[in-house]
């Protein structure tokens, strides 16, 4: 019987716990439920966009608010208070912290300031850099092909034997010339094309993340990268095929390249900034850098994904020199325009 009295007991004990645990979870509440209602008001006020009837006083005391009820998260966690309550915290200091912390802009007012004039700013920007992107890859084309003139084998160097299949030296005009043309059906140009593409994709960005060592690596990749496309040209020069092959490579390669003109622009940018730092120490003139060029990698991204487009659909399906020609002299003379004349200035900002 002696059994019965201690479970009472024990009962009591636990009912004493849960009302003190209770008693101490509304004390909390009590004490602190201003400052939370509060910030609930003005978080719900800002959510729906009402923000005329938000006081500066309240705007002015938004931070604060965060960080107080913020505070009261913390220690509702440490001594275990009700799960209401914790909840109700949990999802006020949420709602808060993208209001205090979170993007002030949508994705869209993003966009169309990224594509308004922010890109492009951020491309010319660097422009020294770009010159010296282009007097490289122009280097590299014509290294490739001299080095072809001079030795054949040199070919192999550059385009791996198993990826060019019967594009080789010493292969016939009209082998040549079927490797451009009435393949749209067939596997093996798409293989050659998705290595160029994926090939020429990973240059511009090791280009670019290569710049912190000084630039040095993405200058030797621009010339690494142009004496394929020099060799190429070699190969089809050869057979009396420049034309053609030009017509071949314009689809997608006037987009193609100029994404690794501008990579590799920036990643020279961040090497000559770390190389010049001025009065600023190495890593804080390469962070520097690094945030002027990341509008311009954005874009770069974007171009490579109109680049594959092109490469997968318009050069596979297009089967005649002179469109295939329009199609990338057409995206040359947009991308020009859209960098070098398009000088629209957001509202706010100052001109260049």
């Amino acid at each position: 019987m002696a059994l019965f009295p201690a479970m009472r007991g024990k009962s009591d004990q636990a009912d004493a716990a849960i009302e003190a645990a209770a008693l101490r979870s509304d004390r909390f509440r009590q004490e602190r439920e201003l400052d939370w209602k509060r910030l609930e008001l003005i978080v719900t006020r800002m959510e729906k966009g009402r923000l005329g009837k938000v006081s500066d006083a309240d705007l002015l005391e938004l931070p604060v608010l965060y960080r107080t009820v913020a505070s009261s998260l913390s220690v509702a966690r440490e001594t275990s208070l009700d799960a209401a309550t914790l909840g109700y915290l949990e999802s006020l200091v949420q709602r808060a912290w993208f209001l205090v912390y979170g993007p002030r802009t949508t994705l869209w007012s993003w966009l169309r300031r990224f594509f308004g004039g922010e890109w492009s700013r951020s491309v010319r920007a660097i422009w020294p850099e770009l010159l010296v992107s282009l007097a490289l890859m122009v280097a590299g084309t014509f290294v490739g092909w001299m080095l072809c003139v001079q030795d054949p084998d040199w070919y192999y160097a550059f385009v791996a034997p198993d990826l060019a299949g019967e594009r080789v030296p010493g292969a016939t005009a009209e082998v040549l010339r079927q490797g451009l043309f009435g393949k749209t059906g067939e596997e093996g140009l798409s293989i050659f094309a998705t290595y160029l593409f994926n090939h020429n994709a990973s240059i511009a960005i090791m280009c670019f993340a290569l710049g912190f060592a000084f630039g040095v690596p993405s200058l030797m990749l621009l010339v690494q990268n142009t004496a394929m496309l020099g060799a190429l040209l070699w190969l089809y020069h050869g057979a009396g095929l420049d034309y053609e092959i030009a017509g071949w490579l314009a689809v997608h390669g006037t987009t193609e390249l100029f994404a690794i003109l501008i990579a590799g622009g920036a990643g020279l940018h961040i090497g000559r900034s770390m190389a010049f730092p001025g009065n600023l120490s190495i890593l804080d003139a390469a962070a520097a850098a690094g945030q002027r060029t990341a509008t311009v990698m954005a874009g770069v991204v974007l171009m490579l994904v109109c680049a594959a487009i092109l490469e997968g659909f318009f050069r596979q399906l297009v089967d005649t020199t002179e469109v295939r020609l329009a199609i990338g002299g057409g995206m040359l003379t947009f991308w020009l325009a859209y960098f070098f004349l398009f000088r629209r200035t957001p509202a706010g900002s100052e001109s260049e």
